[in-house]
């Protein structure tokens, strides 16, 4: 039982970034350059006009025009989650006393990046990338009426990819990069000992009023890697490919448990073995993404983009948590995520050879599905409105920001206690209206 009470807690490591709500969908941050943001990462796979877009294909590296370049990126992110309203009733079928947070659920985060870029000869370039690629926080009050599903939630993914370009031919460069991923998730719930007694016909148990509380933290270190090519079949047309594989994080740590006031908590773990503190691993993997951009020049001021983005998300099918304690049975908790597409579009005019403006819209498509979605990430699909400036004021400095506001699907979640790992946790209905905001900044250096 005790692992049924942690499952949904631990059930948030697919869903958390370095900050608040994730800015892309499911868990994942696209908000890794504030040139490419200023289109809303239209064109981004096809794009050269800084080494960020590295990230999105490791070949726009080979596009360098300068010796040495390094730019440094910084994303404020202001997530608006919204808890309209919330409902609950125990496993046994009693109500569940508490409150609906009234706070923003999400707290504000700085998603930051660094690249540098270093050109080995005319075909060569050799770079790295610092980011935070997946990621998302939820902060819930402790006696919130769906406290046995999630109280807190923060994971991070910290990525570093060096990576080596080719060009074998002056509009062709071919990419590539080793993703060495660092994932670090602590997750909390309250556990009805309550409802868990009176299952077991332990006198005095009553559900809904007899709480504990779990906390899950744990990491890992893992190697994936990233591949593209970008072509310029025709002056002023460019076209890339980019691909991010799969990784598949063990994140192994320790799962501590409080029995609370209350001797029924006190009395199951005496009885059962359970609930006393442990190590715990899970299985978290970051999805493979794949992507195709295209860039077009029009005029010799204005250009048109296009971008079509695919994340496996489907592998995402179940969490498992398995427990050192050998009287605690493995933990599942569903999710049967869905694969997802990005797609948007943009335009850049250069009025001025120093002034560069940009526009973009996007669509971006949640994984979830109402069956399977949880208050750790009560996700939706998602709009994207994005405007963006670079100047440069001098040769060797040019500065980038961008503003972006993404529309979010109210998001419902609809869980009962038949279904999987919900037996201890009870039925939770809730309703969000969200909205993210997102301001970026960078400064480039090419010498």
């Amino acid at each position: 039982m005790r692992g049924m009470s942690v499952a949904f807690g631990l059930a948030a490591l697919s869903t958390l970034p370095c900050c608040g709500a994730a800015m892309a969908a499911g868990f994942a941050l696209r908000e890794q350059s504030a040139t490419a943001q200023g289109n809303a990462f239209a064109g981004a796979t096809a794009g050269a006009d800084d080494i960020s877009y590295m990230f999105f294909n490791p070949a726009a590296l080979g596009m360098m025009r300068n010796r040495r370049e390094i730019v440094a990126a910084g994303t404020l992110v202001a997530p608006h989650m919204e808890l309209q309203s919330a409902s609950g009733t125990t496993g046994a079928g009693t109500p569940i006393a508490g409150s609906a947070p009234s706070h923003n659920i999400a707290d504000f985060a700085l998603v930051p990046a660094i690249y540098g870029g270093l050109r080995l000869g005319e075909q060569w370039a050799a770079g790295i990338g610092i980011n935070a690629p997946f990621g998302l926080g939820t902060d819930y009050t402790d006696g919130w009426v769906g406290r046995y599903h999630a109280v807190e939630s923060s994971v991070k993914v910290i990525g570093i990819t060096p990576t080596l370009a080719y060009r074998p031919l002056p509009g062709l460069s071919l990419g590539a990069g080793l993703q060495a991923s660092y994932a670090d998730a602590s997750l909390s719930n309250a556990i009805d000992f309550g409802t868990i007694g009176a299952g077991l016909g332990i006198p005095g148990s009553v559900p809904g009023a007899q709480d504990g509380f779990a906390r899950v933290d744990g990491n890992d270190w893992r190697l994936g890697y990233t591949l593209g090519v970008l072509a310029e079949p025709l002056p002023g047309t460019r076209i890339g490919i980019g691909y991010r594989s799969k990784v598949e994080h063990r994140l192994k740590g320790d799962a501590d448990f409080s029995t609370g006031a209350s001797p029924t908590g006190q009395a199951i773990e005496a009885a059962t073995g359970a609930f006393s503190d442990t190590g715990v691993g899970a299985r978290l993997e970051l999805p493979a993404s794949a992507s195709i951009g295209l860039q077009q020049r029009v005029t010799d001021s204005v250009d048109v983009m296009a971008e079509a983005a695919w994340t496996n998300w489907s592998r995402f099918d179940e969490l498992r948590l398995t427990f050192d304690n050998p009287a605690q049975p493995d933990s599942v908790t569903e999710h049967k995520w869905q694969d997802s597409w990005f797609l948007a579009l943009g335009a850049t005019w250069r009025p001025r050879d120093d002034l560069t403006l940009r526009a973009g819209v996007a669509y971006d498509q949640s994984p979830v599905d109402e069956a399977h979605t949880t208050p750790r990430i009560p996700d939706g699909d998602r709009t994207w409105l994005s405007l963006g400036v670079g100047w440069t004021p001098l040769p060797w400095l040019s500065l980038d920001a961008a503003v972006t506001h993404i529309f979010v699907q109210d998001a419902k979640v609809r869980l009962e206690a038949s279904e999987p790992g919900n037996a201890s946790r009870g039925d939770l209905d809730a309703d969000y209206e969200n909205s993210i905001d997102l301001v970026s900044v960078s400064a480039k250096l090419r010498f």
